[in-house]
């Protein structure tokens, strides 16, 4: 690989990872992610094909992409959402396929996961008590969620979990679930709330900042230790002694993990999000659907990341005409 093929954006920093969302649909309706009734979703043919998502893949992994998490909206609701999985494990040069879920369609699934070699599934849980979980998710589905775990655990796929820290909604929950930690070898991982969900942000300031959580933990847990980041980390990682897990504290509000981000987003509909908080940069499934040769989307990459915002304030602040975040995390890919 030609070194100038790499991505690197304007701030020196390599994109080795990206976040490919396969759908806008979920059959949940999270509090925290879109509207009780749901959001307009892209139509069937303005998605990105497989085809089309797996021409892109080996493109980037010649541009020294080596890792994807399949994201959402819900993968599984994709129909033959397995047999793409498997041509993308097959992709030269990508050495991690990872997925992100809700569970909910996913517990049979998980031998074929295992056999196939997805290196970690990220599971979206935000309470443990059954009554709560209808309360934010307003499904009745804590069940088939409960068993998806139980069956990752079972099949040893690295597991993390990933809950959303949401004022009077779900913060009583946040010792229960790392009470997870300590006979699970999971990471669970608590999330500022962001304003991702359709309707802009619920509340005047962030009640339960990554500061808070972190204090919620360390006075049940004294001696929680602080464990060493991966390089690129989006969460502080912390360890309660004697226990086989961990968890991780993601301010994903308060963004200070920028400095090192090494990701890209393409949302189900082709756009390019070099940062969570723009609202895209350019749309490679217009480029292909145009004619454009790989050589010429690749330049397309390459132009896109050397404008890339410092960070996400910046991102946010750089939004056409000012528009301010209220799309679903469902259009973006979670």
């Amino acid at each position: 690989m030609a070194p100038d093929q790499r991505l690197y954006d304007n701030h020196g920093r390599l994109i080795n990872y990206v976040r490919l969302a396969v759908t806008d649909r979920c059959n949940l309706r999270c509090f925290y992610c879109m509207p009780e009734e749901g959001i307009q979703y892209v139509s069937r043919e303005a998605l990105l094909s497989y085809e089309e998502m797996l021409r892109l893949m080996q493109l980037l992994a010649g541009m020294g992409i080596e890792k994807v998490r399949i994201t959402g909206g819900e993968p599984f609701v994709r129909r033959d959402m397995i047999h793409f999985l498997r041509d993308l494990c097959a992709v030269d040069g990508i050495k991690k396929v990872n997925i992100t879920t809700n569970g909910t369609l996913t517990e049979k699934l998980v031998p074929q996961l295992k056999e196939m070699g997805i290196n970690s599934v990220n599971l979206s849980l935000d309470s443990l008590d059954s009554s709560r979980f209808f309360e934010i998710t307003r499904r009745d589905a804590f069940d088939k969620v409960m068993r998806t775990y139980q069956a990752l655990l079972e099949h040893e796929i690295p597991t993390k979990i990933n809950a959303v820290v949401m004022d009077g909604k779900n913060t009583q929950d946040i010792i229960p679930m790392a009470e997870l930690t300590k006979e699970d070898p999971v990471s669970v991982r608590f999330i500022e709330e962001m304003p991702f969900n359709g309707e802009g942000a619920h509340y005047e300031r962030l009640a339960w900042n990554h500061r808070r959580i972190l204090s919620h933990l360390q006075e049940r847990y004294p001696a929680i230790e602080k464990l060493p980041d991966p390089p690129h980390s989006t969460s502080y990682n912390y360890q309660i002694p004697g226990y086989r897990g961990s968890v991780g504290i993601i301010a994903a509000y308060s963004r200070t993990f920028c400095g090192t981000c090494n990701r890209i987003r393409i949302t189900p509909n082709g756009m390019l999000k070099t940062c969570l908080y723009d609202n895209g940069v350019f749309n490679v499934r217009d480029l292909m659907r145009a004619g454009a040769t790989q050589e010429q989307i690749r330049d397309t990459f390459l132009e896109a990341l050397g404008n890339r915002a410092k960070d996400g304030w910046e991102a946010e602040r750089n939004r056409s005409f000012g528009m301010p975040v209220t799309e679903s995390m469902s259009t973006i890919g979670g």
